[in-house]
């Protein structure tokens, strides 16, 4: 090992979290003395620390900084330096999650216009090498890793969610924006957790006690056997795919299905498995702890609509888990809500209403959070919904409304209910209007808890409800579907929240 090793988190072109402590980090021979400096574009010494390795780590703090480009880090130890050329100082966000928020920019909707064209040295990224094992190779790969300024013929890899949210943030704000790339496709929330957090929840630990059961037995050889098979299956049907979308950009599901054959989602189960729970923490989000976060993006959910009734335990045992490792108690959780889908052929589960609502709870439940609703968005037997434009930039919505105070839209969402007589009526925090096209979608129940599609009166900020077979109205709820296509919206143009009163 050299005497001493940076993160490669701290490289040109890196972008520091403005306002916070910078902390600079990296590996070192216990009791070496490590120092860091930032210097400004004008050659002025901004913040100097030295800090002590121990347990081969060093960790240096460096005094909260503005908004500012062009700077200089140098980090020493001994006669070692490195210095690192055109640093940012602007804001920083971890961008995690499952598959929808991997789907990478070349794959998205304007993405290959995008790659072309774009030019933005204010909005830069640094992915996360995606590794299940943590070994040499990942060991490499995680030194190799760099930041990545948007310029034409980068950000290919980029996630396209986070890559439109940057965009749209930067020229909101001026200020650089960074983004930590950290996801992995088909992965449950379990995934990103560390033993400790999922020992600590009930749900955590069943998740574990399932995997140890499934995967009892299978040696790492025999887990790589299968996982080759796998993946050489997984790679016929995506050639398949893409070469039916290429020849016919119009091509529905149901179509590509009847080619191409179901997708063959079957990965096995073993020690070298990335669905592992508590695995991706280990090699994934751990390469990036102490890092100085400005707050956390997070799509995923669609992994554990079928799996647990109690995803908000989850949930909310991994923004604490975030919040406690990036030490940051008000650390700004930035959530997605699953959109609209079910397959081609299959029965309302119902599975993906009711993990929306406990994304809804949490968000509601913790302090500086927000929630992206996309009741809208989806598509009819295609998880992997390619507008990735509106999410992105729906997200940077909330992120200027919790994080700037900018009175950005939001979408509408029940406040209360009562009853008047035989109807039920709804407040809303903003006035909504029917488009006409789509499902309605509201229901009410009396008190033996049965749903009937409720007959709608829309005043405004209040929806009023009723049916003939509920005389004593007591509960209501909204999109309590897998997929419909959704009619109610407020004057911003962003849909109705889905909502449960009882």
């Amino acid at each position: 090992m050299p005497h001493f090793e940076c993160s490669s988190l701290f490289s040109d072109h890196a972008v520091l979290a403005r306002d916070k402590e910078i902390r600079v980090f990296g590996a070192a021979e216990n009791g070496e003395r490590v120092t860091a400096e930032l210097w400004d574009e004008a050659g002025r010494l901004l913040a100097r620390d030295t800090a002590e390795a121990r347990d081969g780590k060093f960790q240096c703090a460096l005094p909260p900084q503005k908004a500012q480009t062009g700077c200089v880090l140098a980090i020493s130890c001994g006669d070692e330096k490195k210095e690192f050329t055109d640093i940012a100082v602007g804001e920083v966000y971890l961008a995690g999650g499952q598959s929808n928020m991997e789907l990478e920019l070349q794959n998205a909707d304007e993405g290959q216009s995008c790659i072309q064209t774009h030019v933005n040295p204010l909005v830069r990224y640094y992915n996360v090498p995606k590794r299940a094992v943590w070994n040499e190779e990942a060991i490499q790969a995680n030194r190799d890793a760099r930041w990545v300024p948007v310029a034409p013929g980068t950000a290919r890899d980029m996630s396209a969610v986070a890559y439109f949210f940057a965009m749209k943030l930067q020229k909101e704000t001026g200020v650089p924006v960074g983004i930590v790339d950290c996801y992995w496709g088909g992965t449950s929330v379990t995934c990103w957790l560390d033993g400790d957090t999922l020992d600590s929840v009930r749900e955590g630990q069943r998740y574990v006690r399932e995997y140890e059961e499934k995967s009892a037995g299978v040696t790492m050889e025999a887990y790589l056997e299968k996982e080759k098979a796998f993946q050489a299956d997984m790679d016929r049907w995506s050639k398949a795919v893409n070469a039916l979308k290429k020849e016919n950009p119009a091509i529905t599901w149901p179509e590509i299905n009847e080619k191409a054959g179901l997708c063959p989602w079957n990965p096995p189960v073993g020690p070298g498995s990335p669905y592992r729970p508590g695995g991706l923490f280990a090699t994934m989000t751990e390469r990036v702890i102490p890092l100085t976060l400005t707050g956390v993006l997070f799509y995923q959910g669609e992994e554990d609509t079928a799996r647990t009734a109690h995803y908000d335990e989850l949930l909310s045992a991994l923004i604490r888990l975030l919040r406690r490792e990036f030490r940051d108690d008000a650390l700004p959780f930035l959530n997605v809500q699953l959109p609209m889908w079910i397959a081609d052929g299959a029965q309302d589960t119902f599975t993906w209403p009711r993990l929306r609502l406990l994304q809804q709870r949490v968000c509601d439940q913790t302090k500086n959070s927000a929630l992206v609703c996309l009741i809208d968005q989806g598509e009819y037997d295609n998880i992997h919904p390619t507008a990735k434009r509106v999410v992105g930039e729906r997200l940077a919505g909330e992120a200027l409304r919790l994080l700037h105070g900018v009175s950005a839209p939001d979408a509408p969402r029940a406040l209360s209910k009562y009853r008047a007589e035989n109807t039920l009526r709804v407040r809303l925090s903003l006035p909504v209007a029917d488009r006409g096209e789509g499902d309605m979608l509201l229901e009410i129940a009396g008190e033996d808890g049965k749903f009937y599609p409720a007959e709608t009166v829309i005043r405004g900020e209040e929806l009023i409800l009723s049916h003939p077979g509920v005389p004593r109205p007591v509960s209501a709820r909204y999109a309590y579907t897998d997929y419909a296509r959704v009619r109610l919206f407020g004057e911003n143009g962003l849909p109705l929240r889905p909502f449960w009163l009882c």
